[in-house]
């Protein structure tokens, strides 16, 4: 048992105090100016902190669909490892991320709402949670570095003077600035234009052009103090600002420090007061009046979010009354609180919504201001399958399941299924839906280019703003690893998947059109068929993957080939005797890779140069040196191995020995080269014997 000063060694060896001390940083508001003198940064308003938050994370460019792309790390989430990660949706990441960088310029979009549109499920709600952990983590590193400030005062927060000096008013304790303000705001407009633009001349931005800029007057609390204070100072400024303590803040959702989140209720309970604060009843017994801002509690989303970001959940199901707050907010930079005048604020907003409220605002003539006042990016669902197959992966990985063994292709079936349903149907003469979908995943076909892919999407636009909806396909994953039979074999495969995914398509209470259910069923027959073909492949290889067999077939397969193009005879081992080039073996294995008869001359050549090029650079063919005939010969060996096994016989219920220990070193191959277990190697065994056993000569 671990002794208690050990135990406090683990937490303490854990724990940061000089990080702590950094994050409560307290000074004067004579060290501020210093402060921001040595590093202007510090004055950035909430979109360019916002926009450098994103960058501070790093990013990495590349091309898709013949697009130059930016993939940025901020939404992979590095603050928690991936647990809110963003896969795909880069494109529609890069226009918020250009929402973002207009913004810190400067150039309108800052007096706009952003509006994140799409499907349910496509993500809108992790990006915002993304960009509020993100702002949040900011704002811990020396870079992100903000600060506020609190008034000394006495307990009562009045302007009392000291005992035996009337001069100088008391400063017994610390009353924060409720909105977190910037302390250069206690500062008058015209000087504080000019200090804003000495340090502006210092400041060199890192990924943008945007200047500084302090805008806005102190909040009613604050302005209340300080008139009160330069009254009793005769207007001596710089008395005043001794009664003003700096600190630095930590932006933090749950301690309601510059981030905000506001969740609509029911329409005849909502409350404006909830966003712009609201009066202390307790206090006005204290202070006299309802008007007194210290009997106003500036605890509003609106308020406490001054400086970072307020999230607007399902936003245009607001009553109309909130969505008036929200014009001034934006367009004006400022709130009008109860009983006071209007309020500054600094503060990304942000909402979000789906499909059928969108269009519903937009047959809303009442609602053209706010239509006018946001900017719409549209987060789709992933339209690329390893994108698609990396949420499943999050939660359904080895690192996730332990007790149960998830089958290979188990997650890609369900993600092939749930891209599917969110393709249009080619218009291209010759091209399956699921061909389109191998184009977009980055595979080559014969007969289309990178331009084919660039056309493909876009004569469909809307691809990603319809379809099933990965939590739908989460939830189905779910229900296979509870099922009786997956935890009985402790294995849980596609097939269980996929009969999921069709038994939840009759009651799925978003999809009522029949047409479209039967639809979806149609490409879960398509994706059997897919998959049918993948094992197929798998069982092949494994069995074609007898190295010396393939070695040997090799052999004889470039000798006879030498032979022929040089026109010469093979010595026949068996008998000794020189005969012609084993033509029939030669087509068999050129067969396999589709090179036509009057083609073969061609490729035979082009074998005999590829191994003389080799030769020259001192480097040896092998069996798999060249990608093609490798596959050809696999392919061979597979069909003079498929019988001597008798896969077939598998379905029956007698195997001799002999087939038996072949269909083991089967297994395990499959085991170890593609990540089966010993079930469900048995079990893709089985089903495509049984393919066999029926006749199904389709090729892998």
């Amino acid at each position: 048992m671990a002794e208690p000063n050990e135990l406090v060694s683990l937490i303490e060896s854990r724990l940061d105090r000089k990080v702590f001390m950094e994050h409560h940083w307290v000074g004067t508001f004579w060290d501020y100016l210093e402060l921001c003198e040595q590093n202007p940064a510090v004055l950035r308003n909430a979109y360019q902190r916002m926009f450098d938050a994103i960058l501070a994370s790093g990013w990495e460019k590349y091309k898709l669909f013949k697009k130059e792309c930016v993939r940025y790390h901020f939404f992979s989430d590095p603050f928690e490892d991936g647990r809110d990660g963003i896969y795909g949706l880069d494109f529609a990441l890069m226009s918020l991320v250009d929402f973002f960088r207009s913004a810190a310029e400067g150039y309108g979009t800052d007096k706009r709402i952003l509006l994140l549109h799409g499907p349910v499920g496509s993500s809108k709600s992790t990006i915002a949670r993304l960009l509020k952990k993100g702002i949040e983590h900011y704002s811990k590193t020396p870079e992100g570095a903000l600060y506020s400030f609190s008034w000394l005062l006495d307990d009562r927060c009045e302007v009392s003077p000291m005992e035996g000096n009337p001069h100088q008013a008391r400063r017994d304790h610390a009353f924060p600035s409720p909105m977190h303000e910037d302390p250069l705001v206690l500062i008058p407009k015209n000087a504080r234009d000019a200090l804003v633009e000495r340090f502006s001349a210092s400041y060199k931005a890192q990924h943008r052009g945007g200047g500084l800029r302090v805008y806005g007057e102190p909040d009613p609390f604050s302005r209340k103090l300080y008139e009160d204070l330069m009254s009793f100072y005769d207007g001596d400024w710089k008395k005043v600002m001794d009664h003003v303590q700096v600190r630095r803040i930590v932006l933090s959702e749950k301690d309601r420090v510059g981030i905000g989140t506001f969740q609509p209720k029911d329409e005849k309970n909502q409350d404006s007061t909830e966003l712009t604060g609201d009066i202390n009843y307790r206090k006005i017994a204290q202070y006299g009046s309802d008007s007194d801002p210290r009997a106003f509690n500036f605890d509003g989303e609106l308020n406490i979010a001054n400086r970072g970001i307020c999230e607007f959940i399902e936003v245009l199901k607001l009553d109309v009354a909130f969505l008036y707050d929200l014009l001034g907010a934006s367009q004006e930079h400022t709130i009008k609180p109860k009983k006071f005048a209007q309020t500054y604020i600094d503060e990304v907003i942000l909402g979000h919504t789906n499909e059928p409220e969108y269009k519903r605002l937009q047959s809303n003539e009442m609602m053209e201001a706010f239509r006018d006042r946001t900017i719409k990016i549209d987060i789709p669902y992933n339209i690329r399958l390893d994108d698609e197959i990396k949420i499943y992966q999050k939660d359904f990985g080895p690192h996730r399941i332990r007790n149960i063994h998830i089958a290979p292709h188990t997650l890609e079936v369900a993600a092939m299924w749930a891209v599917l349903t969110r393709l249009e149907e080619p218009k291209k003469a010759g091209l399956t839906l699921m061909q389109k979908m191998k184009l977009y995943n980055g595979k080559s076909i014969p007969g289309f280019t990178e331009d084919s892919v660039k056309e493909l999407k876009e004569e469909a636009p809307r691809e990603g703003m319809v379809g099933i909806s990965p939590r739908y396909v989460q939830d189905k994953i779910s229900n296979s690893l509870v099922k009786p039979q997956a935890l009985a074999e402790h294995t849980v495969n596609p097939f269980m998947v996929l009969n999921e995914l069709e038994g939840g398509l009759t009651h799925h209470s978003l999809i009522t059109d029949e047409e479209l259910k039967k639809r979806y069923k149609e490409l879960l027959s398509v994706v059997k068929d897919e998959y049918e073909d993948i094992i197929k492949g798998e069982v092949q290889r494994a069995i074609s993957a007898d190295e010396e067999a393939i070695k040997r077939l090799c052999a004889n397969y470039i000798e006879n080939v030498r032979a022929y193009t040089q026109k010469e005879k093979v010595v026949n081992k068996y008998t000794g005797r020189d005969e012609e080039p084993d033509e029939r073996l030669m087509r068999a294995i050129e067969d396999k890779i589709d090179i036509p008869e009057n083609r073969k001359d061609d490729f035979r050549q082009e074998i005999m140069n590829y191994i003389g090029a080799l030769a020259l650079d001192n480097k040896k063919f092998e069996y798999n040196t060249n990608a093609r005939l490798y596959k050809a010969l696999e392919l061979k060996l597979f069909e003079d191995s498929r019988d001597t096994i008798k896969l077939k016989n598998l379905v029956s219920s007698v195997i001799d020995d002999e087939t038996q220990q072949k269909i083991d070193v089967v297994k395990q191959r499959l085991i170890k080269q593609f990540g089966y277990n010993d079930a469900s190697a048995t079990d893709v065994l089985n089903y495509v014997a049984s393919i066999f056993a029926r006749g199904d000569s389709k090729s892998a």
